[in-house]
């Protein structure tokens, strides 16, 4: 059976054209005026916009091990409603897949239940304890990037050594930049907001200084990196450096580093991530460094915890807030409308350019896949947790108005979510 999208604005690369969509057998058969023949679903999409599947860097999706704050199932389901047909997830479950036999399950979930693309990436350290390798090459036909995310690898000669076997085996190194000296003790980050309600904070050096020293650990090795969550102008500035010297090293920011500073803060868990909200310099320093090109990826960082977990304000509760299904609406309403940057820049940030460092398919053309999301970029709501298909309700931006609802995304030729 033949799926048609009826007159949409297609998304083509500079701009929307106004066609129809044919998908068959998993692939974007055509693009143009079509007839629909007996047998055909018609989908009436006019007026709504028609974008490749949105490609998300950096979500946490916690099974196997944490099903309690979310699972395969509701974690993609989450994504297919933010407009995503591919994510990629960090190993903080457990087991750690820090081997082939620690892979499988995770694999196994994401075969049985994932509405959407779901790609895991291979720990970097065994057990994410920051000492011996994992067994990379035995993960890497199944990963395309090793990863220690929610913490920093501390050891230099650990993470030289990851880069060596990285390079070696094609891979990219994913790091979570944070050097734990430096953080000490913090929770919320070390500026206005900290020091005026006597919270301990948390220094931009302590991430800066750890993309500085794998920066010249990629030149030496010359492993691809790739900077997970850059919340700094100093982090910034060293990716800029880097790639006018010709290395291979990408980075990503969030929604939350780009429309939010310290003195945003409220004491509640919602606000709490890492790193941390920064200050107003860090965050106008992001949103130069994605109109220039310096910041290659928006990623969110989805990270669903319980309510329990994120009660306790912003001493007691565990870090990480959820973002897929608001990411996509955020950026276009705070800087596609507002002229920070273009549509064609958003869709690089959210779709092509993690596609590209990845290694997958994307965008719309006839042969792709069929992997498509359609968005009403007429709708203005506000953003409310409770409608959320996520296990995880905390966000800094419940409440915040918004443009743009999505209504529809096909993977694989497959209908993923429908609704709103």
């Amino acid at each position: 059976m033949r799926l048609i999208l009826k007159d949409g604005w297609v998304y083509v690369g500079q701009g929307f054209v106004r066609e129809d969509i044919v998908v068959e057998h998993n692939r974007i058969a055509s693009i143009g005026k079509a007839e629909a023949v007996l047998g055909d679903q018609v989908l009436d999409v006019s007026g709504k916009h028609i974008f490749p599947g949105f490609v998300e860097a950096h979500a946490h999706f916690r099974e196997p091990g944490f099903s309690y704050k979310g699972t395969i199932f509701s974690e993609s389901s989450a994504a297919a409603r933010g407009g995503y047909t591919d994510v990629f997830v960090m190993p903080n479950v457990n087991p750690v897949p820090d081997c082939r036999k620690n892979l499988a399950p995770l694999l196994d979930r994401i075969r049985e239940t994932a509405v959407i693309n779901v790609h895991p990436l291979g720990a970097i350290t065994a057990g994410l304890k920051g000492k011996a390798l994992a067994c990379m090459e035995e993960m890497a036909g199944d990963v395309p990037a090793f990863t220690d995310d929610g913490r920093g690898v501390q050891d230099e000669e650990t993470m030289r050594l990851a880069m060596k076997e990285a390079a070696r085996l094609g891979k990219i190194i994913a790091a979570h930049c944070e050097d734990d000296v430096l953080r000490r003790s913090g929770v919320i980050h070390d500026g206005a907001y900290a020091r005026a309600h006597g919270f301990a904070g948390i220094s931009s050096e302590s991430e800066w200084r750890q993309i500085q020293r794998d920066v010249a650990l990629a030149r030496e090795t010359g492993c691809a990196y790739h900077a997970l969550h850059v919340s700094t102008r100093e982090g910034v500035e060293i990716i800029r450096e880097a790639k006018a010297q010709g290395l291979d090293v990408t980075c990503e920011t969030a929604p939350h580093y780009l429309l939010l500073n310290d003195e945003m803060l409220k004491d509640e868990g919602r606000f709490k991530m890492n790193p941390p909200i920064r200050g107003e310099a860090d965050r106008l320093a992001l949103l130069q460094g994605v109109a220039d090109g310096t910041v290659d990826m928006i990623a969110t960082d989805h990270a669903p915890h319980s309510e329990a977990e994120k009660c306790g304000g912003l001493r007691e509760s565990i870090m990480g807030v959820v973002g897929l299904e608001t990411a996509f609406p955020l950026m276009y309403t705070y800087l596609v409308r507002e002229n920070r940057i273009t549509m064609e820049r958003l869709i690089a940030l959210m779709c092509e350019n993690p596609a590209r460092r990845y290694g997958i398919s994307s965008g719309i053309a006839p042969g792709a896949p069929s992997n498509l999301t359609v968005f009403d970029l007429n709708r203005e709501y506000r953003i409310d947790p409770g409608r959320f298909l996520s296990l995880g309700k905390a966000t800094p931006f419940a409440g915040w108005k918004v443009w743009g609802r999505c209504v529809l995304t096909i993977c694989n030729g497959k209908i993923a979510y429908w609704g709103d």
